[in-house]
């Protein structure tokens, strides 16, 4: 407490120095001046002006999951707060820690269509964690302090502060700093149950056919987490898969690993799961693209789910033993348990298992054929993947073909290095994310792996990029098309294209050149190579823009409600039955 009168401002400032907070991404107006004033007046934290509002959600989440920390988000009232909506959805579907400050009219003009005034707490109730409006200057520290408990605790999220502009402009000598301040009712259950533990060794120790299945979760938990993920795996001889949100969780290159599993996912991962006889997930959440058809999800397989939050479990698809708690912290107990009661899996059924999986693998289900000088998307990112591997890079991606093209050629085996929109797919992701991931890493290697329909959804954040120097290299891969879509209507509207051609595509590298940044074309095979070593050894923000071939397909792949076994391998491939009505209705 200090008798010393602060504003709102001022105080909100100071309980984001007391959180750790170096960096802010935001857009000023009018409701939120009083904070860009305070922020002028110090040097601690530094704000990153974005083009617009969606774009600074995108980048607090970069931020965020490319370093454990809880991005920070500031906005002002009405169309900012509503411009911020997307980001805080996508946040919320892949459990990304970010707090977003809104500014918000006078509490005496809330309800009265006040110019700029929306109602930000009823728009956000179903995209965050949790929200907040400030009615009160003397309950604001608290409120932020709570909000950063709630977004980076159990289950991470958004959480919004709308913050009115007189409770940011009143003074106030009530100060709290963070160790003064509990949380009422919210404590997230970290421990497992001992005898949940117990009973998953039992179960495990006696599979035949055991597969561990570890989602974003894992990281979400923390590094720790995932080289205890990585023991265990290892300990148990077993195989391991990952989510798309997992990636990196494991290590990509350990022969253990079988790739991500779901509709892109690769033969053998998904094989695997299909045929388990019992299935451990630590970290996922039994998403739709995983399961595909719930009926037969690995339907004869005992299934163990880890998660931190209680109403993931049993929400799609019922679990023979739930377990609530922290990925790490259950690892952890898995490990110790196993190790002391001497535990050991059937040697000889796993050598089967493992033997049958080697001839999943041994189809090579990621093959592709690079003839002549048109470049197949697939040789883009897998080149692109060989020649940056050695620098560790960060991957961002937009969303569509390219972003499930990256996500099976690149191999990750460190956690937090992939950024991707997996649960609500937001196209125009990609970059801001990496704007977001270079400003927490300034001297590494951050690449967007982009389309040329999603990256024109963002394309303003090149002018962020330009003032902040940041060197960010954006590899669109060029097939003219909204290719996942155009994807999709071959395969079920009977290649009637609509709308998905992407016309009047700008010269990206003119484009690149207006906003200060490098661009680079490439369209032959065969100059591939020394244009991508060009991009990375630029140290400034690049555009490349790599023209691929346009009709190429996304495989493997699970058609929309069908079965693990039903997965399509290549174009010469045909589904094997009509797809269902209800198959269509999940695209």
């Amino acid at each position: 407490m200090s008798a010393e009168q602060k504003t709102g401002a001022e105080m909100l400032i100071r309980a984001l120095r007391d959180q750790g907070v170096d960096v802010i991404f935001g857009y000023p107006g009018g409701a939120v001046l009083p904070i860009y004033d305070a922020l002028f007046q110090q040097n601690d934290i530094q704000h990153i002006l974005v083009r617009q509002e969606g774009g600074a959600v995108h980048a607090a989440e970069g931020y965020a999951r490319s370093t454990g920390k809880v991005g920070v988000v500031l906005v002002t009232s009405g169309p900012g707060a509503t411009n911020a909506v997307t980001g805080l959805t996508d946040a919320l579907m892949d459990s990304i820690p970010v707090v977003c400050l809104t500014g918000q009219v006078p509490t005496h003009l809330i309800g009265n269509d006040a110019f700029q005034e929306a109602d930000t707490t009823g728009i956000t109730r179903p995209c965050t964690k949790h929200n907040y409006l400030v009615k009160d200057i003397t309950d604001l520290p608290r409120i932020m302090h709570e909000a950063f408990y709630v977004a980076r605790s159990g289950r991470p999220g958004p959480v919004v502060v709308d913050l009115p502009k007189d409770v940011l402009q009143g003074k106030s000598d009530h100060y709290v700093a963070p160790e003064e301040v509990t949380h009422r009712s919210y404590r997230p259950q970290v421990k497992a149950e001992d005898a949940k533990i117990a009973e998953a060794v039992e179960m495990i120790a006696g599979a035949k056919r055991p597969i561990v299945y570890a989602g974003g979760g894992v990281i979400n938990a923390g590094p720790k987490a995932c080289e205890l993920l990585t023991r265990f795996v290892r300990m148990l001889g077993v195989p391991c898969t990952n989510t798309l949100m997992g990636l990196g969780a494991y290590p990509g290159t350990d022969p253990q690993f079988l790739g991500m599993l779901g509709m892109h996912g690769t033969y053998e991962a998904n094989l695997a799961m299909y045929n388990c006889d019992v299935m451990i997930n630590i970290g996922a959440r039994f998403d739709d693209r995983v399961t595909g058809r719930l009926d037969e999800f690995s339907p004869r397989s005992k299934k163990i789910h880890v998660d931190i939050d209680a109403s993931s479990i049993n929400k799609n698809v019922m679990v023979d033993l739930p377990i609530v708690g922290d990925a790490g912290s259950v690892l952890e107990d898995l490990l110790a348990a196993w190790q002391a009661r001497k535990l050991e899996l059937d040697q000889k059924a796993l050598k089967a298992w493992w033997q049958k999986i080697e001839e999943w693998r041994a189809r090579d289900c990621l093959k592709f054929e690079q003839k002549g000088q048109e470049i197949k998307p697939q040789h883009a990112i897998k080149r692109l993947y060989e020649l940056t591997k050695d620098r560790n890079p960060y991957i961002a991606t937009e969303v569509g073909q390219h972003q499930m093209w990256a996500a099976q050629y690149f191999k990750f085996d460190e956690p937090n290095h992939w950024m991707t929109s997996g649960g609500l797919g937001t196209m125009g992701y990609g970059m801001p994310a990496a704007m977001g991931v270079q400003r927490a890493h300034p001297d590494a290697l951050v690449i967007d792996i982009a389309g040329e329909a999603s990256i024109l959804m963002n394309i303003q954040e090149l002018s962020c990029i330009a003032q902040y120097n940041l060197p960010v290299k954006i590899f669109i891969v060029n097939n003219q098309w909204m290719g996942m879509v155009r994807q999709w209507q071959e395969l079920l509207h009977g290649g009637r294209y609509s709308e998905s051609y992407s016309a009047a595509l700008p010269d990206f590298v003119k484009l690149a050149e207006s906003f200060h940044a490098v661009g680079i074309r490439c369209d032959k095979a065969d100059e591939l190579d020394d244009k991508i070593m060009e991009m990375i050894e630029t140290p400034k923000p690049v555009v490349f823009d790599c023209l691929v071939t346009k009709d190429e397909n996304c495989f493997p792949m699970i058609p929309s409600g069908a079965a693990h076994y039903e997965m399509l391998l290549g174009p010469d491939d045909k589904v094997g039955k009509p797809i269902s009505e209800e198959g269509m209705v999940l695209v």
